[in-house]
């Protein structure tokens, strides 16, 4: 059998971590080869290490059967192999076509030809069914299309191996859509994918083989037609994972979170939450279901403070805490899991015990006088890391050195251990992995049934319907429809999240 790209024996340590522990893999042409593993398996690294932002310790990589030394990412670009990054790497303030030949301008006469490269990446473009508009600025254009200009890039030059890492992390379910069906033109083109995921349907969808590591250790490589996604949860995780949230029926008390008639702009000032009405009780979870950009985000915004609104009422326990500062709201019984762990959720800089006190580090015991004290701050961090299953070398390392699922664990637990009245937790499973998911969807439970009020806003239909006791669905900044979790369908979800109306007797919905 020929090979594309082999990776053989590779092994990549970083100082008193092994990440990559002589891990094999191999990429046949034509095929898309899924890389599987819990958040901080490996996974993006051993992929660094083929586009040449690492040197591994030991190992051999042959492109088309030859050994090849891949010291930089421009070598990995001369050998046909390009990579779409989690994180985009592209300049805001830049058109689509700037972005894509940064680095590989074509000039005449010493200028750049903007005009011959607008034209070649309309053509790469219309090839591989991207539809993107070469003059657009990237700070213009949604998530899902900057991806496809990460695509395009690789494409522009020469990509004949690509290597997408989380790729679906922050696309809609409709993106996702158009996604797969790029990366199936881009395989009938004759080019090779590498997949780095942890979301088994879609594995189970579009690729043909599929190896996992754990704890950066090669388990295996498994034909996707011959196994399942309970299988493969298995071997990526090293035990069982329960897909369905154990639950017992909520029983709601008193309103905690009463919101009459919001009306919140967005950052253009333009109205995005539109006279909205929502109640959440003690004791249940709400989910909030919607396509994303339905007012949801300045929702949160407005009702954790980041965001002033511009008539109405929120009300906490029946105080009014509408365009309070976010301390104050704080304070007065609100836990936030922000929907961008990265921007509002953690300092990256800073250790992973200085941000689990960044709600309450002026508080005692963890300052006096305005005077911190580290031994109860980095105390206090050792026992929440114990308790939420926080994988990090120690308390002393910085947050950005942590996966995904590890700084989302460090979240929950500094705002849980707060003891909230209510828990907002916004996409708080976005980007994990199932090990993870399933974490932190018995941690909101327990929240529930502690008598807690807990506010779900999630993309993830499946998510919504299998952890919420209720659900409201958003549209153009109105609740539209509140449905029982036990009764609805993904189906129906989607067509009250695109507007429609609900015609079933007896079926109106109570807000």
């Amino acid at each position: 059998m020929e090979y594309v790209i082999e990776m053989i024996n590779i092994r990549k340590e970083f100082p008193g971590i092994v990440a990559n522990d002589n891990i094999t893999l191999q990429l046949r042409k034509g095929e898309i080869h899924a890389l599987l593993g819990e958040n901080g398996a490996g996974k993006s690294t051993l992929m660094n290490v083929l586009f040449g932002l690492y040197q591994p310790e030991q190992g051999e990589i042959r492109v088309n059967g030859k050994a090849v030394n891949i010291t930089n990412p421009n070598i990995a670009n001369d050998l046909g192999i390009g990579m779409v990054h989690q994180h985009f790497m592209l300049v805001d303030t830049f058109t689509v076509t700037e972005n894509i030949i940064l680095g590989k301008e074509t000039t005449s006469r010493g200028k750049i030809d903007l005009k011959k490269a607008e034209q070649e990446v309309r053509e790469i473009s219309e090839r591989y069914g991207l539809a993107v508009d070469p003059k657009a600025k990237i700070s213009d254009i949604s998530v899902g299309m900057q991806q496809r200009v990460e695509i395009l890039k690789t494409l522009y030059r020469g990509a004949e191996i690509l290597i997408f890492d989380e790729p679906t992390a922050v696309l809609t379910p409709q993106e996702i859509k158009e996604l797969i069906q790029i990366m199936k033109t881009l395989i009938t083109e004759g080019k090779s994918i590498i997949l780095i995921t942890h979301k088994l349907k879609e594995i189970m969808e579009v690729c043909d083989r599929v190896t996992v590591i754990r704890k950066g250790v090669g388990i295996g490589t498994l034909n996707v037609k011959d196994t399942n996604p309970n299988e493969l949860a298995s071997l990526m995780v090293g035990r069982e994972v329960l897909f369905k949230t154990d639950k017992t029926p909520a029983d709601p008390k008193q309103p905690v979170l009463e919101i009459d008639q919001l009306f919140v702009k967005d950052s253009r000032g333009v109205p995005a939450v539109k006279g909205l009405d929502l109640v959440v009780h003690a004791g249940e979870i709400l989910g909030i279901a919607g396509v994303d950009g339905n007012g949801q985000t300045e929702l949160i915004e407005a009702i954790t403070g980041l965001r002033k609104s511009e008539s109405g009422s929120i009300k906490l326990n029946n105080k009014e805490v509408r365009n309070l500062s976010s301390r104050k709201i704080s304070e007065s019984g609100v836990a936030h899991i922000p929907q961008d762990r990265h921007k509002h959720g953690l300092v990256l800089d800073f250790p992973v015990a200085e941000n689990m006190v960044l709600q309450t580090y002026y508080k005692t015991p963890f300052s006096k006088k305005g005077i911190l004290n580290f031994k109860e701050i980095y105390k206090k961090a050792r026992t929440l890391i114990a308790e939420f299953d926080v994988r990090t070398p120690s308390e002393y390392t910085l947050a950005r050195s942590l996966s995904g699922g590890n700084q989302q664990k460090a979240i929950i637990g500094r705002e849980v251990d707060r003891d909230p009245d209510l828990l907002i937790a916004a996409q708080p499973t976005r980007g994990l992995d199932v090990g993870a998911i399933e974490f932190i969807h018995k941690r909101l439970i327990e929240q529930r049934d502690h008598g807690k009020a807990v506010l779900l806003l999630s993309f993830e239909l499946d998510e919504i319907i299998n952890v919420s006791d209720r659900i409201a669905v958003i549209y153009e900044g109105k609740i539209v429809a509140i449905v029982d979790p036990k009764k609805t369908t993904e189906q129906e979800l989607g067509l009250l999240m695109a507007g429609s109306k609900r015609k079933e007797a007896g079926e109106e919905s109570h807000v």
